[in-house]
């Protein structure tokens, strides 16, 4: 199966999580006084005595299900050929999953739904431009990092004793195109 990779934008990449990333117009949104304010649906405001400002993300983090806690890691990976072929998806049934590239860090998020196994009708790949994150659903079926150059990823999941982790291998492998 091909897929042709898209733009990474809220509105179709709502089904299967959340996009993390600041406005370009967002720039100035609080004033010089120190107040708070909005930009492209972000909490903005001035902190440490106006010299810095604080965006407070959209997203509905979940990690505390069955006795889980907040866990923060940096991913380090390695440049993986855009093309394919991807087989092996898997999915965090109680967590959801962050996904914040540093240093410009460009990747691919392959996604998708389904109750027992991915429906391959909702399999989709968005290009991550390195300026932008995304939080995955809890119980959203994805492949592993597919970094486009080698970089690291903050990433932000539920941890517990036992692993919150489903695999489940494609019927007919996904290749992706430009």
């Amino acid at each position: 199966m091909e897929l042709k990779l898209q733009p990474l934008s809220a509105a179709a990449f709502a089904p299967y999580g959340e996009l993390i990333g600041l406005p370009a117009a967002a720039a100035g949104a609080v004033d010089a006084a120190g107040g708070a304010g909005r930009a492209g649906g972000l909490s903005v405001r001035a902190i440490n005595g106006g010299t810095s400002q604080r965006w407070d993300m959209p997203g509905r983090l979940q990690l505390h299900a069955q006795g889980g806690e907040p866990c923060v890691a940096v991913f380090r990976a390695q440049a993986q050929a855009l093309v394919g072929p991807w087989r092996l998806l898997e999915r965090h049934r109680l967590g959801t999953q962050t996904f914040i590239p540093l240093a410009g860090a460009r990747c691919v998020v392959l996604v998708a739904r389904g109750e027992a196994v991915p429906d391959p009708a909702t399999l989709a790949a968005f290009a991550v431009d390195g300026a932008q994150g995304f939080t995955l659903h809890a119980d959203t079926w994805h492949h592993g990092l597919i970094a486009l150059v080698a970089g690291d990823f903050v990433v932000i999941e539920r941890r517990a004793a036992e692993v919150d982790c489903e695999f489940a291998e494609l019927a007919v492998p996904v290749t992706l195109r430009p």
